[in-house]
């Protein structure tokens, strides 16, 4: 077998070696997950938190939708976000803040409770957070980086549970304290996971789905015109820095390299329809 210094020299006086590097490179397949990712859940709360419920006709309870969703959501407005649409962007940017405002409060609870047990164990009482006998482990498979951001969020809340009822159950919490405090956490990650899917909705429709940062610029056409009235409609104006990059989401399949003229042409441009246009043009709505 001849040396690598000699097999390095034979492949750069063969004028077609980057022809075969590149074949090669085209053989190698995508990364794909070794072994499964799972997420196990010691509660009934997380795990509903996770699921959500369909709607009961019987009982006319319309349906709550879960993390499940919300990830499956999140990844559909990830793919968008390939168009160039700063809507996309925007949603992106907001659920994620979300998700990490919830985080930040769960972990700053949590420290203070455990720091409380610690207290106790120094003066002789060790306490330990009960978990269950037979937790529920749940593949999780996503798709994109926002469905593991989801999931991670939900163990924390899922510890919480666990650190909340076992306050309560070692008298350290009384019980109407305790079901508040799990109850409050849980509507505020049920309405972040309802927001998305309204966005997910209209920006997916046939009419939207085209919209992209060029429509706000002077040149568009009608048609552009018409997809920014429509999207302003719903959603409003998009913040500046979102619409030019400056702020981006922290996962975007955006794929864009912007010359200084063409970002100078985004920070001038009009984030809403041009004056001369109808402002009560609404046929994409």
């Amino acid at each position: 077998m001849a040396p690598p210094d000699a097999i390095l020299q034979q492949e750069r006086n063969e004028p077609n070696a980057p022809d075969a590097t590149f074949a090669a490179n085209a053989q190698l397949g995508q990364l794909a997950d070794a072994t499964p990712d799972t997420m196990s859940l010691h509660t009934k709360d997380a795990y509903r938190i996770f699921t959500g419920r369909g709607a009961d006709a019987a009982s006319k309870l319309p349906p709550i939708p879960g993390g499940r969703r919300f990830a499956a959501v999140l990844k559909s407005i990830w793919h968008l976000s390939a168009n160039d649409n700063p809507y996309a962007d925007w949603i992106l940017i907001r659920m994620y803040e979300g998700l990490i405002a919830i985080r930040a409060h769960l972990s700053r609870v949590i420290t203070a409770r455990e720091e409380a047990i610690e207290i106790l164990k120094r003066k002789g009482l060790s306490l330990a957070v009960m978990g269950s006998r037979s937790p529920k482990t749940v593949e999780l498979g996503f798709r994109s980086p926002y469905g593991y951001a989801t999931a991670e969020a939900i163990v924390e809340f899922d510890y919480y549970v666990r650190m909340i009822k076992t306050l309560i159950h070692k008298d350290r919490m009384s019980d109407d304290e305790g079901r508040a405090a799990i109850r409050e956490v849980g509507r505020e990650l049920r309405a972040l996971f309802l927001e998305p899917i309204r966005w997910e909705r209209h920006l997916l429709r046939e009419e939207l789905r085209p919209l992209s940062r060029s429509d706000f610029l002077p040149a568009a056409d009608e048609l552009a015109h018409q997809r920014v009235r429509a999207v302003v409609a719903l959603f409003g104006e998009v913040p500046r820095k979102v619409f030019t990059g400056a702020q981006a989401p922290r996962h975007t399949r955006r794929r864009v390299k912007l010359s200084e003229a063409e970002l100078r042409l985004l920070e001038q441009a009009s984030l809403t329809a041009a004056e001369d246009m109808p402002q009560s043009d609404t046929e994409l709505l």
